[in-house]
């Protein structure tokens, strides 16, 4: 070596740094993780949670081989999971950290503290020289323990809000009842002097009960439960007849229109149809425009079909789909239906048709939309 010549100093590789200095960074995310709200007051462990295993697989990560093709897919978060990560530990951290009351946001900012952490302190500590290698699937693997908190703690929100839907839904079903059965008691003690208030009263209880029902239908499909049906013996054509006029009844303002074609008999929940066949036409009275809303039931083959059609707008073909998702809402709603709808209608109908071993589709076009239910006749029945 000549004179003044600085003597070489090997930089210490990221994974190795991550080993050596683990308890400072996890004590850097615990800190950062204790100024979130939800965490002011949590023990020291909770705190920690699953980091120090995050960073081991983090470790793993950057210890292994990868492929140009392997780092897009996991700069897309798109990794089937960290080369020997032990028990995803961040999917896990996500699910933990959704129990704990933290908003997405929160989550993600917990691994932007992490990221920085890490790399503040690795820079601190190795000033002269960093590797840009280290750095790029340091970020690669933190962008993928970010994809798998999110996915994992919007499963267990999803979940969460299941369950409190379902207790809301419950609770609420015992005071409507005493309201209704308190209202319909007045109503019969004043029939010969009847008051319009409390018909009124009786319309929204019975409209605020069909909304519970709806919420609690969708609630048991959500937690994992699926739609139950009753098969029996059925005539769709007198179940569809009676709740046709039942609809007519509900909304005066429509020109709702009924035809039956063929043998409409079979083995079905004609309660769940019927119930079907109301959210459709409901959904046509709020989407479509003024135009009559007609009605069709044939039956043919081994097959039933239940089609409800609207003149209005075409519905684009890419947000079909869309429509039967849980609570979801058109844009083009008119304004008085918008505050009594959950959104869930369409969802329904799915579910419904589904537990009958049918399906729904879509046709719109220029003139109008048809949603169409396909049952088949019994549970053995084949197209």
């Amino acid at each position: 070596m000549s004179r003044g010549q600085v003597p070489y100093k090997a930089f210490m590789r990221l994974a190795d740094f991550i080993r050596a200095h683990s308890e400072t960074i996890v004590g850097e995310a615990a800190r950062y993780a204790r100024s979130l709200a939800p965490l002011a007051h949590e023990p020291e462990k909770t705190l920690r949670d699953h980091i120090p295993l995050i960073l081991d697989a983090i470790v793993l990560d950057l210890e292994s081989t990868q492929t140009r093709a392997q780092a897009r897919v996991k700069s897309l978060g798109q990794d089937a999971g960290m080369a020997g990560a032990p028990d995803s530990a961040a999917q896990t951290h996500g699910r933990l950290r959704a129990k704990s009351g933290l908003q997405m946001a929160q989550l993600v900012a917990e691994y932007r503290a992490l990221r920085a952490g890490v790399l503040r302190l690795w820079a601190d500590k190795e000033p002269d020289e960093v590797s840009v290698v280290d750095v790029i699937r340091f970020n690669e693997a933190i962008d993928q323990a970010v994809a798998e908190s999110v996915a994992f703690f919007s499963q267990e929100t999803d979940q969460l809000r299941n369950v409190f839907l379902g207790v809301l839904g419950h609770d609420l079903r015992g005071p409507l009842n005493a309201i209704l059965l308190t209202a319909e008691l007045i109503s019969r003690k004043t029939k010969d002097t009847p008051l319009s208030e409390v018909g009124v009263l009786i319309r929204s209880g019975r409209r605020m009960a069909s909304l519970l029902d709806t919420l609690l239908q969708y609630n048991r499909t959500a937690l994992g439960g699926g739609m139950t049906i009753h098969r029996e013996p059925t005539d769709l054509g007198d179940a569809c007849a009676s709740e046709i006029e039942v609809l007519r009844a509900a909304q005066p303002d429509s020109d709702i229109r009924f035809d039956v074609e063929g043998d409409a008999s079979g083995t079905f929940d004609a309660s769940a149809v019927r119930e079907a066949l109301g959210n459709l036409v409901n959904n046509a009275a709020a989407y479509g425009d003024d135009g009559p809303i007609s009605v069709r039931l044939i039956g043919h083959g081994t097959m039933v079909s239940l089609a409800v059609f609207n003149t209005g707008a075409q519905i684009p073909e890419a947000i079909v789909p869309a429509l039967f998702e849980a609570l979801q809402r058109g844009d083009d709603i008119r304004p008085d239906e918008h505050r009594t709808s959950l959104g869930l209608g369409l969802f329904i109908v799915q579910q419904i048709a589904q537990a009958h071993g049918g399906e729904v589709r879509c046709m719109s076009e220029s003139n109008g939309t048809t949603f169409e239910v396909l049952l088949p006749r019994n549970v053995d029945a084949r197209r």
